[in-house]
């Protein structure tokens, strides 16, 4: 077994890729569904995303906010008065006396969705305040129903093409967090990068390579008995920049455990769809290197439906990513006296410990020296940090270059504003994506833009 520690490189330029429109100046223009009467707390909102904020908290790598135009180069505006909408005075009381509030909050918010939809020119992104008074109406779980409204409305606008910004005004929403230096990061690189932008983006990747994660939702047929699962499947390239991602309704699956798999015909479709976006994105030029993660393992029908989807690649590495894999460790470190002792923080961020030779563990939780101002850092300062296993099905190249290419991409969500996630995206947007789409009006062949999910 080897220990190592891996290091990647973030190259941070704000922005990264400016947006794509003709005038550099032109701003990004926010529309607004309110309740009645709180449109104006949405404007001052917008208004504070303009100003600058110091970290009263992660002041060990949160840095000032100097405001939206210093950090992105362009303004950040509210849309004209058609682009800024209230929903119903009486909504608070049809809410309270109806037996399926859900579907009350939902039918209300979707009619002003389709109505900006038709505005789209008038705005980039739709910023949505839900007050916490409504909560009984955001979930519903039951023997019949599973309703999320997160999900249902980020399925509406993805549908109108519409990238929606959902907030709410409890204790710890954007609205009322104390930390508003956290909250103005955090929310002002979702909205430049559902407006279409880039903020940044990953150094020293290996080029022509293609990132693709595929995440399911197993859903049950309301008119029958049969399930069926939404396979979706997301495109990173060698910049680490998300590219779009399809979603396919693969009937008749085949349940082991929990999990669906797919035939050797579905996950053919599923992966030459996905090459079809990269190539669309570079000129027509097939990637030379394709590194898929699943958060299950690779069923042998599935990697004859990889490998026939990628005869023409050079390099292909199949790649069961499992979280919190049943190991743990500790750091031990020499002391000042050179005996080795138990160090007070856990392993380092990017620690990989090689089982065999296609198995690897990986720590992308974890202490962080690059992030402390001095010493030691570990996000979240309790418990032991579980590693990431990552089982390589197929593939013969360097189990380090893969367990790199994983740490690397958990730096690369643009709806988090913490310094990493505890997953690559390539799975942890799929999975919001398979949620969403699952509930989706309608279940449409083509490509989506990833921005309309975040």
């Amino acid at each position: 077994m080897r220990l190592k520690s891996l290091y990647i490189t973030l190259l941070v330029l704000y922005p990264y890729r400016k947006l794509p429109t003709n005038s550099s100046n032109e701003a990004i223009r926010i529309a607004l569904i309110a309740p009645f009467g709180r449109t104006e707390v949405l404007r001052r909102f917008i208004n504070e995303l303009n100003g600058s904020h110091s970290p009263r908290e992660r002041k060990q790598y949160l840095i000032e906010y100097p405001g939206f135009s210093k950090v992105f180069k362009t303004s950040l505006v509210c849309a004209s008065e058609a682009g800024c909408r209230e929903l119903p005075k009486d909504l608070d009381e049809k809410i309270h006396k109806s037996n399926s509030p859900h579907t009350v909050l939902a039918d209300a918010v979707t009619l002003e969705l389709r109505a900006l939809s038709n505005l789209q020119h008038e705005f980039s992104v739709i910023l949505l305040l839900l007050p916490n008074r409504w909560e009984k109406a955001f979930r519903l779980r039951s023997e019949f129903e599973d309703f999320d409204l997160h999900h249902y409305l980020k399925a509406i606008s993805a549908s109108k093409n519409t990238p929606l910004q959902i907030t709410n005004d409890d204790e710890n929403s954007a609205l009322m967090y104390r930390c508003k230096c956290s909250v103005m990061w955090r929310v002002s690189i979702a909205l430049y990068a559902k407006a279409g932008g880039t903020p940044w983006t990953w150094a020293g990747s290996l080029p022509d390579t293609a990132y693709i994660g595929l995440r399911y939702a197993l859903i049950n047929r309301a008119d029958t008995k049969q399930k069926f699962a939404i396979c979706c499947s997301q495109v990173f390239d060698a910049n680490g920049a998300g590219l779009e991602f399809i979603a396919y309704e693969a009937e008749e699956v085949r349940i082991f455990g929990a999990n669906p798999f797919l035939t050797r015909g579905q996950m053919l479709s599923v992966i030459s769809r996905s090459i079809d976006i990269y190539q669309r994105k570079h000129y027509g030029k097939k990637p030379t290197h394709v590194i898929v993660h699943k958060n299950t393992e690779f069923k042998p029908d599935e990697i004859d439906g990889c490998f026939d989807a990628l005869k023409s690649v050079e390099n292909v590495d199949l790649v069961h990513v499992k979280q919190m894999a049943a190991w743990n460790a500790v750091h031990i470190d020499r002391g000042r006296d050179k005996k080795l002792q138990l160090d007070g923080f856990p392993c380092l961020r990017g620690t990989s410990l090689q089982l065999g030779g296609s198995d690897n563990l990986l720590w992308i939780h974890g202490n962080s020296h690059a992030l402390a101002l001095k010493g030691s850092y570990y996000k979240g300062a309790k418990g032991l940090p579980n590693p990431v296993q990552l089982i390589r099905y197929a593939g013969h190249g360097s189990m380090d270059e893969i367990s790199r290419s994983a740490l690397a991409l958990s730096k690369m969500d643009w709806n988090n504003d913490g310094p990493y996630t505890q997953l690559p995206v390539t799975l942890s947007y799929a999975h919001v994506m398979a949620q969403i789409v699952a509930r989706m009006p309608k279940l449409e062949s083509r490509p989506y833009l990833i921005r309309f999910f975040m």
